[in-house]
This record gives structure tokens, C-alpha cells and sequence, in this order.
């Protein structure tokens, strides 16, 4: 069973997103993404001060098993990159909502994060009834 935080939003791509107070977003991958993926060795960040497109692969993660895109949640700019991933990529493992983040991204004027799912509509569409 993947754990699902009730506090944060989900993408139907496996992205999760925390919405911090100064408006900006952290993204990672679900455990459920990083349990499909297998073992990470390899996370491909993109630079901070890049523009990112809402719904264009941003970044991409790979496993012992396949690599991965990871898209964004709406477009801005990236403004953190956890660089702890460089040499760490199993961090996204063994702590996806933790220290395993991806990225921050600071949403452009008029964008925020779109279609959204709660945790409970994530927990369906993982468990195959949504």
C-alpha cells in the first residue's frame, strides 16, 4: 500500500505538490511512482532560473528498471533544486515527501498548480478505481 499525505495535491502522472506560503511549489514523485520505478540511481535536475511550461517534462529519473520524465505541475520558473540528489538519488526512495523532493517552482502571474487531485481521488486512480 503507497502512502498517500492527505495534505498534498497529486497529478494523475504520479507528481505530488506541496504549495508552500510564499506561493512557490515543491514537487516530487509518489511513493507510489518511485515503488513502480524501482531502485533510483540517477535524477537528471533541470537548472534553477529555468522556465518550465505547466504539463512539460521538467526534469527525469532513472532507475535500475527505466528512466522516467517528470512534468510540471504549472509553469514558472524553478527557483530550488534539491541537489542532495546529485549523489543521493535514493533519497527519492526511501523519503518521497521528505528529503526526497525534486524541485521548487515559483508559478508565473495568473498560473497555479491545475488538476489537482485530493489525496483520496489519488488513492482511487493508483488502486485502479478511478
Amino acid at each position: 500500500m503507497s502512502k498517500i499525505p492527505a495534505d498534498l495535491g497529486y497529478t494523475r502522472e504520479h507528481e505530488w505538490v506541496r504549495q508552500e506560503a510564499d506561493g512557490s511549489l515543491v514537487v516530487g514523485i509518489t511513493d507510489h511512482a518511485q515503488q513502480e520505478l524501482g531502485e533510483l540511481v540517477y535524477v537528471e535536475l533541470p537548472e534553477a532560473g529555468r522556465t518550465v511550461a505547466a504539463g512539460d517534462a521538467m526534469l527525469v529519473v532513472e532507475s535500475t528498471k527505466a528512466a522516467s520524465d517528470v512534468y510540471a505541475p504549472a509553469g514558472g520558473t524553478v527557483v530550488a533544486v534539491n541537489d542532495a540528489l546529485s549523489s543521493q538519488p535514493e533519497l527519492v526512495n526511501s523519503d518521497p515527501y521528505g528529503g526526497g523532493w525534486l524541485v521548487r517552482i515559483q508559478p508565473a502571474a495568473g498560473e497555479e498548480a491545475g488538476d489537482l487531485l485530493p489525496a483520496d481521488a489519488y488513492r482511487s486512480l493508483v488502486e485502479g478505481d478511478g
